[in-house]
């Protein structure tokens, strides 16, 4: 299963992959961090494409073309918005990778990539986050044998350090 997942530190919009995940805002129609980032080099039919999507509730996903990247496909999920814990966020959180992975899966995507989803301007705790994240991934890659790689993309040093870390103590 080591073999199957990858952290590293750099720019998801630059990862060779079948599909990147976008860390989107409910109205999927682009916004800052990873969101902008991936909106501006997938250029303008990326943003044509997902005002017809009508949007994405938090927990979901959606499914896009790549354009102007690398990838061949945007899964587009909303991460939670950290309000002290006691409003599923969580739960939301695992539902952003359980969701993102399974549309990966109906579309044959053999690789993809991850962002660290709800870390940044929606302030989730970041080891908390982490935690959500490996285990969706580690429960996701002992069932499924089609996804052949999953990269998350560390955009910070210090967010890499806590996968890396939390990686070590879960064993994985």
């Amino acid at each position: 299963m080591e073999d199957r997942l990858e952290i590293i530190e750099g720019d998801i919009t630059r990862q060779k992959v079948d599909a990147i995940v976008n860390a989107a805002n409910t109205s999927l129609l682009g916004g800052g961090g990873v969101d902008g980032a991936i909106h501006r080099a997938a250029g303008p039919a990326l943003l044509e494409e997902c005002r017809k999507l009508g949007g994405c509730p938090t927990g979901e996903a959606r499914i896009t073309g790549g354009y102007n990247l690398p990838a061949k496909w945007v899964i587009h999920t909303v991460g939670p918005v950290w309000r002290g814990g006691n409003r599923a966020e969580d739960e939301l959180l695992a539902k952003c990778y359980r969701n993102s992975l399974a549309l990966a899966e109906r579309h044959s995507v053999k690789t993809i990539a991850f962002p660290s989803i709800s870390t940044g301007a929606y302030r989730f705790p970041l080891e908390r986050a982490v935690r959500i994240a490996l285990r969706e991934i580690k429960n996701f890659l002992a069932h499924n044998r089609t996804l052949e790689k999953i990269v998350i993309v560390c955009f910070e040093k210090r967010v890499y350090k806590a996968y890396k870390s939390a990686l070590e103590e879960m064993g994985f």
